[in-house]
């Protein structure tokens, strides 16, 4: 792991040197997908394709432009969103009768349309899901991945007939995190936000957040319950059983590319990045090691091996680059890729493939068990978030009073109230993550007030 000092000057760097991004472009916070980096957005976005399938989502696809007075009829949510969305106010030489936005979040742009889909109880749950790129006026420092202006992101939007029903949509959400990030090897917290910080016009909200190696937590993911908050303004009402007419309770759940961020920056080193093989674009690259006289019979086996491998159902490659093998080395692991295999004139002697996994170890396996491989990176990608999960949990103390906090991330004892948790910011220059999920009892004295405490509340510092 990078060390914290040396992180986000280390991240600005992998980020094109590993082919990534490229910044150049010029507007500011719009950066360009690199085909590698692409590639492993597109993978990720397979992964939560799968969940959402699985769980019986629908996936649409809305158009990026928002009337104003879609934007307009929940106010809360302007009053969030209002000085980061992007306006568009000509066509051409014309002025446009009313002006329109970049979507910033879709809620304004599927409600309306969710009021005329809706009729029924028989319509309900209704769960929807569309991955886009939404749009906001960032106004802190851009940094790949984690804080941009156009962003690609994840929203799921679902509707429910009552309170309850939504309340176990949320659950779900949060089930489906854990499958999705264990397979990315990223291990987070769950912490119900804070009112003053909560998303506009949700009636709580809960946060999903990491540890990078700087010491700060990035948001990779959240889950709202709306109630019916969205449901009334926006007219999203179903027949009941009984004939009468009931407002619809709300959820969302949403991410970003933010979780690529959080995947580069997690499992980093010296050498580069280090992809969990679920999402790596190549996840075997096999490395012709030549010598003189054997070079055909050497290649010949390089390329059988990797048509085993593709039958497998693994992405490979075979680098027949003129370069070094150690130069070829230096490449594949800056890229992050899980596996290098090895093939010489020694290990076709011995009958076998010298694997080297990107996280430093090696051995070799017998070539007639080569589907060995897969249990392989199944390890390996164990490896990386059980390394990942020690370190977040290493990195999270509680503490009786903010004097004695020593740690990036801290559980404090807090009697609820806002004066107290926005007190605690100041006085620590950290911000409050929420309520730890699932809650634990807290008994002690508010670290403020010495009030009685009703919880524990979580600070970190943040991007």
């Amino acid at each position: 792991m990078i060390d914290a000092e040396k992180f986000d000057e280390w991240y600005n760097e992998i980020v094109e040197k590993a082919d990534l991004c490229d910044k150049r472009y010029p507007v500011k916070g719009m950066n360009i997908w690199r085909p590698y980096g692409w590639r492993m957005m597109r993978n990720v976005d397979a992964l939560i394709r799968e969940e959402m399938e699985k769980t019986g989502h629908d996936e649409v696809y809305f158009p990026l432009l928002i009337p104003e007075s879609y934007f307009k009829k929940e106010e809360d949510h302007i009053k969030g969103f209002s000085q980061q969305v992007y306006w568009v106010t000509r066509a051409g030489d014309n002025e446009l009768e009313e002006r329109l936005l970049l979507r910033p979040t879709s809620e304004t742009a599927l409600y309306s349309i969710f009021s005329l889909w809706i009729r029924s109880h028989a319509d309900l749950p209704l769960k929807t899901f569309q991955i886009v790129n939404t749009f906001r006026y960032e106004t802190k420092m851009t940094k790949a991945f984690i804080r941009v202006r156009e962003i690609h992101f994840f929203e799921a939007h679902t509707c429910h007939a009552d309170f309850e029903d939504a309340e176990k949509q949320v659950r779900e959400d949060l089930e489906i995190a854990e499958r999705l990030f264990k397979k990315l090897a990223i291990p987070f917290m769950i912490s119900k936000r804070p009112d003053w910080d909560k998303f506009a016009g949700a009636f709580y909200s809960m946060g999903l957040d990491v540890l990078m190696p700087s010491g700060k937590t990035l948001q990779i993911g959240s889950v709202h319950q709306y109630k019916q908050n969205f449901s009334i303004p926006f007219e999203i009402k179903y027949e009941g059983v009984d004939g009468k007419h009931y407002y619809c309770h709300q959820t969302t759940y949403g991410m970003s590319e933010r979780i690529l961020g959080a995947i580069v920056g997690i499992h980093g080193d010296e050498k580069g990045i280090k992809l969990p093989s679920s999402i790596a674009p190549i996840q075997v690259v096999i490395i012709p090691i030549l010598f003189k006289g054997v070079e055909e019979k050497i290649m010949e086996k390089c390329r059988e091996l990797e048509e085993k491998f593709r039958s497998m159902g693994l992405r490979c490659h075979l680098d027949e680059r003129d370069k070094t093998p150690g130069n070829k080395f230096y490449d594949w692991e800056l890229k992050g890729v899980p596996m290098r295999v090895e093939i010489g004139p020694r290990d076709m002697e011995k009958g076998v493939i010298t694997i080297a996994m990107r996280d430093g170890l090696k051995k070799s396996i017998p070539e007639h068990e080569v589907s060995k491989v897969i249990r392989e990176l199944e390890q390996y990608d164990a490896r990386l978030y059980e390394n990942a999960e020690k370190y977040l949990q290493e990195s999270i103390k509680r503490v009786e009073k903010l004097e004695d906090i020593n740690t990036p991330i801290v559980e404090v004892p807090w009697c609820g109230s806002e004066e107290c948790g926005l007190a605690m910011e100041e006085k620590t220059e950290m911000k409050s993550l929420g309520v730890p999920y699932p809650e634990e009892e807290c008994q002690g004295k508010c670290a403020v007030c010495g009030k009685e405490a009703k919880s524990w509340l979580r600070m970190a510092r943040t991007y």
